[in-house]
């Protein structure tokens, strides 16, 4: 028999969406789509001819060329029947195989070359024999399933054409459109017979499986086990079908997430029943997402994932010099560190506390740390944390809970060992929800933070390969405990020729670059700096001189783009032209002797400050009144003063009934700022006695100590910042206690240069040094 001659022809297209007509095969189809539409009436006009091929995707409104199967069925239209919701139902009756060989340009309809595929008619034994076994399975199938009726079998049994058998016993099962479109593009009738036997040999196991898993099912279930059944019976079919979908999909692939992750083995065992409890709830639950949620939490997290620490010494220096100036002490501890993980190889990650006045590097001396080691970097923000579940996390039994910041922080930064910062851990507070610093006791503590526990989390996870830094402003703020894990590095306030460079080498350079001026666009001389850094800014960190640095690089750039000039030259005259005219005198000491007038210096969070302390008696009856927003220490030390200056009558020459004659004010100005502290004692007695002896004290002179009651001059901290504020405001000598002299190491050289330090042990001692005439006590 020769070869079948094949004929081409040209059709309109109709793409079906979920359904598949096989030739001699008669069925109703609703048509809606546009393009659909056109390519009916076309055809109706025509031959009544239209081929019919399958969408790959169900979903597709638009479907491409690549969407739809190239093999289909050429149909003849029977009927067409408008229905009431304009969708066009039609009687199409499958006609012979077509392949599509080119897809024809048409803008209103899809039209197509076809070649037609008829049936080969062949007498062969085999496909006898094929067909009878075709016709046993497909009996088997219909007393298994209900979906069929035997009077299809009577039906199919008397077709006696082998490609015919095997389209309408497909048309019958049950199957995904790509099976049926397997079967349509398979033209030889031997090996169509041979696909429909598999899927039949396939779709009797799994109607055998579900008969089983009935009948294994019905003895034991009752009427609230009815979802149970179904989820059994969905779960068979899933798994014979191999179908990857929905619950099933997503635990397997959770499963794989498992296999190839490192976590450690206990973790595993926790996350392999979550997965087991996840995989036996239903798909609707809320429960689900929850235990989904905590097992992606449990694979994210870094439980073995180092970085290697570079341990290059050299290196890290030339970092840490780079990105700062300055910070002599800060730089040799992190030195000191890294010399030692050196030696050790495994050293506790040490919890470094860098505590010092705003705006003097802390949080990127923490940053360049981490770049010095060549670790992730995680910051934390601690400021105005008041609830421990920050630190730990909430329990899972609350809606939306999460782990608390530090594993969060260990997620983002995805290694074990990062520079983890704590920043403002001394603005935490504490109220009804607990106390998150004693949260972060166990955090910090090296003996302890191998197994810190996050309630969220409930595995314990290690933190000791992490090097913790924290910040503080004030360290009387921080509990007890806390500080007691740390190890405390002070980073006082900058010297004015600090402050210059800093301006010169950082911010300047940064902020040019910010505000997008090129070099030589702006010009500052290094007179005009010193002038910004004295007059318009008093602080000891570099912020607020950054700011007006900031400020002058708007005016130039503004300068620059409205054509004034290409080349902005700031010097010292004209400092005021860009920042308005100066907002602090620079010299804060007086401009002459005065009596009852003592300058104080005092610390502050902010660094240190000096303080004008007046006192002015008036004839009264003893009365000693006390303003300028003090706290109860520093009441106490003008308490202190009063009673010292009492006590000593008779060798200052002061009327020994004067507290019952005069009234007593000692005030201090800027009232708006909280003071507090004994370290004013000495300044309080001072501008007391001068004021009840009328005899001037020194302008150059400032003083800081605590007194007792019997004058003993007892020592002061923050002696470093006290010294510079001294400096600042140009002050000559400073008054300050014996027991202090081993802390003027820490001042630097230019500033003890400038100051002459005088150390006293008695009252005694300062009123000779303070006042303009010395005083024989």
């Amino acid at each position: 028999m020769g070869p079948i001659k094949m004929k081409t022809r040209r059709l309109p297209l109709l793409p079906l969406r979920g359904l598949l007509v096989y030739p001699s095969m008669v069925l109703h189809l609703d048509v809606g789509r546009e393009k659909s539409v056109k390519a009916l009436e076309k055809s109706m006009v025509e031959d009544s001819m239209i081929l019919l091929c399958s969408q790959s995707e169900v979903n597709i409104e638009e479907p491409t060329t690549e969407d739809i199967y190239r093999i289909g069925t050429i149909a003849k239209v029977r009927q067409m029947l408008k229905l009431p919701n304009g969708t066009i139902r039609v009687l199409v009756e499958g006609v012979v195989r077509a392949e599509i060989t080119e897809f024809l340009n048409n803008e209103e309809y899809y039209e197509v070359q076809a070649k037609e595929l008829p049936e080969q008619e062949t007498t062969d034994p085999e496909i006898d024999a094929l067909m009878r076994t075709v016709l046993n399975q497909f009996e088997h199938y219909i007393s298994l399933s209900k979906k069929v009726t035997p009077e299809t079998l009577a039906a199919v049994s008397d077709i006696d054409e082998p490609g015919r058998l095997a389209d309408v016993i497909c048309s019958h099962l049950s199957l995904k459109i790509n099976d049926k479109q397997e079967i349509l593009e398979t033209v030889d009738v031997k090996a169509r017979l041979e696909k429909l036997l598999s899927i039949l040999n396939n779709e009797r196991e799994v109607l055998e499986l579900e008969r089983k898993i009935s009948q294994r099912v019905k003895k034991q279930m009752e009427k609230t086990q009815k979802e149970y059944y179904l989820r059994e019976q969905m779960k068979a079919i899933q798994k014979e079908l191999g179908d990857k979908e929905g619950r099933a999909g997503e635990v397997e692939e959770l499963r794989s997430q498992l296999a190839n992750s490192d976590v450690p083995d206990k973790v595993k065992e926790k996350i392999e029943k979550e997965i087991d409890r996840l995989e036996k709830m239903p798909a609707t639950s809320a429960e689900g997402g929850v235990i989904r949620n905590y097992i992606d939490w449990l694979l994210g997290l870094p439980w073995s994932n180092y970085t290697d620490d570079d341990l290059d010494i050299t290196r890290a220096e030339a970092i840490l010099e780079e990105d700062h100036y300055g910070l002599e002490k800060p730089k040799e501890r992190v030195l000191e560190y890294l010399a030692v993980q050196q030696l050790v190889k495994k050293m506790k990650g040490p919890i470094l506390c860098l505590a010092g006045p705003p705006g003097v590097g802390k949080t990127s001396i923490a940053r360049s740390i981490a770049r010095s080691l060549g670790r992730q970097f995680i910051r934390i923000s601690l400021g105005g944390v008041r609830d421990e579940a920050e630190i730990r996390g909430h329990r899972r039994t609350y809606v939306g809970a999460m782990p608390g910041r530090i594993i969060q922080g260990m997620k983002n930064a995805g290694t074990t060992n990062p520079v983890m910062l704590l920043d403002e851990i001394d603005k935490m507070a504490m109220d009804f929800r607990g106390d998150p610093a004693s949260a972060l006791l166990e955090v910090l503590d090296p003996e302890q933070n191998n197994t810190f526990s996050d309630h969220y989390i409930e595995v314990p996870f290690d933190l000791s390969h992490v090097m913790f830094i924290t910040t503080a402003n004030a360290i009387h703020n921080i509990p007890r405990p806390l500080l007691d894990r740390m190890e405390v590095l002070y980073i006082p306030g900058y010297t004015e020729i600090e402050k210059l460079h800093i301006a010169r080498n950082y911010l300047l350079p940064r902020q040019q670059k910010e505000h997008g001026l090129e070099d030589g666009q702006l010009v500052i001389e290094e007179a005009a700096l010193m002038r910004i850094v004295r007059e318009y800014t008093r602080e000891a960190g570099v912020r607020n001189l950054e700011q007006q640095v900031s400020a002058v690089c708007r005016k130039a750039a503004k300068r620059i783009v409205s054509g004034e000039t290409n080349i902005v030259h700031v010097r010292e005259e004209n400092v005021k032209d860009f920042l308005g005219p100066a907002k602090f005198r620079y010299g804060m000491a007086e401009e002459f002797d005065q009596v009852g007038a003592v300058t104080g210096l005092a610390w502050t969070e902010v660094g240190g400050d000096t303080l004008v302390i007046e006192v002015t008696v008036m004839p009264g009856n003893g009365k000693l009144t006390l303003t300028g927003k003090l706290g109860d220490v520093m009441k106490e030390s003008a308490q202190a003063a009063f009673s010292y200056t009492r006590s000593r009558v008779e060798q200052l020459g002061i009327a020994a009934d004067f507290h019952e004659k005069v009234d007593v004010h000692i005030h201090i100005p800027e009232g708006a700022i909280p003071k507090d502290g004994p370290s004013a004692g000495i300044t309080m007695a001072t501008a007391l006695i001068s004021a009840l002896t009328n005899m001037p004290v020194s302008r150059e002179v400032a003083m800081t100590g605590e007194i007792t009651l019997r004058g003993r001059v007892l020592p002061i901290g923050g002696l470093k910042e006290k010294s510079l504020a001294a400096h600042r405001a140009g002050i000559r000598k400073v008054i300050i206690p014996h027991d202090n002299v081993k802390d003027l190491e820490d001042i630097p050289d230019t500033v003890r240069t400038d100051l002459t330090f005088i150390p006293v042990t008695h009252m005694d001692e300062v009123l000779q040094h303070a006042f303009v005439e010395p005083v024989e006590v």
